[in-house]
């Protein structure tokens, strides 16, 4: 059986067939190295409750928690990880201090400089490969994972088309991991 603690799982419950929450569980059993929950079409009030009721997916499960770029929300609840867009960080810098875990997404080495200098933990990297989730955005290939995990002493995990069938690929070129959201969804 495929070793998924290389990967961290990204939410999309519009992609699930199924009840989301039972997503949520499967996709926990199989023990990710964390869940960032981004469902950017929803309210905060709907973000919030569903925020709730994954958490306790997560911890139930031993999997990282993350919120996705809901500040208010994750200090409202104590929530210690938090994922974040280069604009959500620069706009946010002074309030990230009651975080354990701050995960940037980059897409180039000044944003990869400016997450560093703001106290991130971690780079998600992309976009890596061609994805359905950003059609039409060429993917960069590992060759681009290589250049900035060179460059960084932060983990970097690759994200766009990683599949368990070229994970392999951009742990070769530096990566500590990748991000999947597809694969996940549907599995």
């Amino acid at each position: 059986m495929f070793d998924y603690s290389k990967l961290i799982a990204v939410t999309n419950r519009l992609l699930c067939e199924g009840d989301f929450y039972k997503q949520i569980e499967k996709v926990c059993a199989l023990g990710p190295r964390s869940l960032i929950l981004r469902e950017k079409d929803l309210s905060d009030g709907e973000y919030e409750a569903l925020a709730l009721r994954v958490s306790e997916i997560c911890g139930k499960n031993g999997v990282e928690f993350y919120i996705h770029s809901h500040i208010d929300i994750a200090l409202k609840h104590g929530f210690k990880n938090i994922h974040l867009s280069i604009p959500a960080l620069r706009e946010s810098k002074n309030r990230l201090g009651g975080f354990d875990s701050i995960s940037v997404s980059c897409h180039s080495l000044d944003d990869v400089n400016l997450a560093q200098s703001a106290g991130a933990a971690r780079i998600v990297l992309g976009t890596v490969f061609e994805t359905a989730c950003k059609e039409g955005l060429k993917g960069k290939g590992p060759g681009f994972v290589k250049e900035i995990s060179e460059k960084t002493s932060l983990p970097v995990y690759a994200i766009g088309g990683i599949t368990p069938q070229n994970l392999a690929d951009v742990i070769a070129a530096g990566a500590a991991g990748g991000c999947m959201m597809s694969g996940f969804m549907k599995i």
